[in-house]
């Protein structure tokens, strides 16, 4: 069993300046690129070593446990620890000699995001509506390959089809292999040497269409429905993206909604209020008749279930709240000054005391009770 401390040649009061020191030293050394292959599993030795050393916890867990503290397997057991992995992390370059390969052309497009203004009619029922929208779309010439018809894409002379080219750089430690993208194919491991002329190599061009969208009912302002694969096709004929349709609901002359209820205010004429009466009240579902009691008072609110708007994707809708505004008669001729003044006398009305209401009645408390409960 190793000494992580012996294998780094630092003892165990040593700074992590000195640990550093001492790999860095130890690194250049035995790189396998300036060492040779036989220098390989030194090298793993020290960089497991500078691994743990170089983290206080790891240190810490060490000092107390040794490799036993990480499972007796060394502070890369389960980890997929390689000497490859931390000399690339500690250095900033690639020293392998092994690629990922090349890059493919075609790449996902971009999700898209369009408005779609509706009427509370079609938010409470739901409807279908066409959209156009302009977006990019697989070429029609090309079929997304980016050549023109009859070529097809040749394998890159620079890179020979593998997407990246390796170069030998100097560094403290000598001569260090690295890998980058090749320029000549951007990575993609082939080059386009006849363009499609009508995506100039793209793969995709733009152009307007109808889509059909179906709305469901419930929706609100600020909900988005997802139309998946109708966005935008991607470079080099790459998979389309989604299409998301935002609502927008356009206010009513007559409903306000709240959640799935609609409110309305209907204004009577105070005869009507007193005495009672029946009313035809124009609602989304056409006309109803509403039953106003005598008696009815100003802010009274009526209430017939089902007629507001439907649940989203559940079943039944809200409902509708006729508020009452009983209207006061601002102009009375001479008879009908003395009819409601001889009624004043029968209900000993003529010279009325004021009361104050208690709190939490009257219509102060009402609108306290709506602002409350925005």
């Amino acid at each position: 069993m190793s000494d992580y401390y012996e294998t780094l040649g630092v003892s165990r009061q040593a700074s992590q300046d000195e640990i550093k020191k001492a790999y860095r030293k130890l690194a250049r050394k035995l790189h396998p690129d300036v060492a040779g292959p036989e220098a390989a599993d030194r090298f793993k030795d020290v960089s497991r070593a500078y691994e743990v050393l170089s983290n206080p916890e790891k240190r810490q867990m060490y000092d107390l446990g040794g490799e036993q503290a990480f499972g007796g397997g060394g502070a890369g057991a389960g980890a997929g620890f390689g000497f490859s992995d931390i000399f690339e992390s500690f250095f900033g370059a690639a020293t392998g000699t092994t690629s990922r390969g090349p890059t493919p052309r075609g790449r996902r497009g971009q999700d898209a995001l369009v408005r779609l203004d509706i009427d509370l009619h079609e938010a409470a029922f739901g409807a279908q509506r066409e959209l156009t929208v302009e977006s990019a779309v697989q070429c029609g010439t090309c079929g997304g390959t980016c050549c023109r018809p009859g070529t097809s894409p040749r394998t890159c002379t620079v890179c020979n089809g593998r997407g990246s080219v390796q170069r030998v750089a100097r560094s403290f430690l000598g001569q260090v292999m690295t890998t980058a993208p090749c320029a000549a194919c951007s990575g993609h491991g082939t080059t386009i040497p006849d363009p499609c002329p009508e995506c100039s190599g793209e793969g995709r061009v733009r152009t307007r269409r109808t889509l059909r969208v179906d709305v469901p009912a419930g929706v609100d302002s600020g909900t988005r429905i997802r139309l998946t694969g109708e966005g935008e096709v991607g470079p080099g004929g790459g998979p389309a993206a989604d299409l998301y349709v935002e609502i927008h609901e356009k206010p009513h002359p007559v409903f306000v909604r709240r959640g799935d209820d609609l409110h309305c205010t209907m204004q009577i004429p105070m005869t009507a209020a007193a005495l009672g009466t029946v009313l035809d009240l124009d609602t989304l579902d056409g006309p109803r008749q509403l039953d106003i009691e005598p008696g009815a008072q100003s802010e009274q609110v009526l209430t017939l279930e089902g007629l507001g708007v439907g649940h989203l994707h559940r079943g039944g809708r809200g409902d509708l709240h006729v508020h009452l505004d009983v209207q006061t008669p601002a102009r009375l001729d001479d008879r009908q000054r003395e009819l409601l003044t001889e009624l004043a006398m029968l209900r000993g009305e003529e010279r009325p005391e004021a009361r104050l209401a208690a709190q939490g009645s009257g219509v102060f408390s009402k609108l306290r009770e709506r602002f409350a409960g925005r």
